[in-house]
């Protein structure tokens, strides 16, 4: 991992970089987060449609973290997708949650997996954490996959615990742990 100047973390990584969100990325943010099948897959605080205005909202708050938590996934110098851990408070202080996107036309081609490995490294050093979890769509079977290749593991199923796109839907909970030692 590689720091700009004001200390934002930067992982550069075979088929994409890590960087934190710069204000010149809310076109090409809107442009890949305009995405039904994007949208289907995240919590509803991600809107569809994903609009311009939405972007600049997102960059603002993602900017303003601190510490940089929330990172843009960029391909051939465009942000196309977004990777986060978010940090959990009280007893639950050295967990975190992680959350990703990526725009449809980047699917399948290793981006996420690299990401998602990379992040999580990051999480348990940068950020001292012990525990990385997410609830998944039963549904996003990829995204399973993802996590699966990551070292993460299932713990369970929260059966009929979302209601998403119109239905219940059943979470899937992985989590991954950092090794001892």
């Amino acid at each position: 991992m590689s720091a700009p100047a004001h200390g934002e973390p930067v992982l550069a990584l075979e088929r994409c970089t890590l960087r934190p969100w710069r204000a010149e990325d809310a076109q090409s943010l809107a442009l890949h987060a305009n995405d039904r099948e994007v949208w289907r897959n995240m919590r509803d605080a991600f809107p569809h449609p994903y609009t311009l205005a939405d972007a600049h909202r997102w960059l603002a708050m993602a900017r303003d973290m601190q510490p940089t938590t929330f990172l843009a996934i960029e391909v051939d110098g465009a942000a196309v997708g977004g990777i986060g851990i978010s940090p959990q408070t009280d007893v639950n202080r050295r967990s975190g949650e992680i959350g990703y996107w990526l725009g449809r036309s980047f699917w399948n081609r290793g981006i996420t997996t690299e990401a998602v490995r990379a992040i999580t490294e990051d999480a348990f050093t940068r950020l001292d954490l012990v525990r990385v979890f997410t609830g998944i769509f039963a549904w996003n079977a990829a995204s399973q996959r993802v996590l699966e290749k990551c070292g993460y593991e299932r713990e369970g199923v929260q059966r009929r615990a979302a209601f998403k796109d119109g239905s219940l839907v059943d979470c899937v909970l992985y989590a991954r742990l950092r090794p001892k030692g």
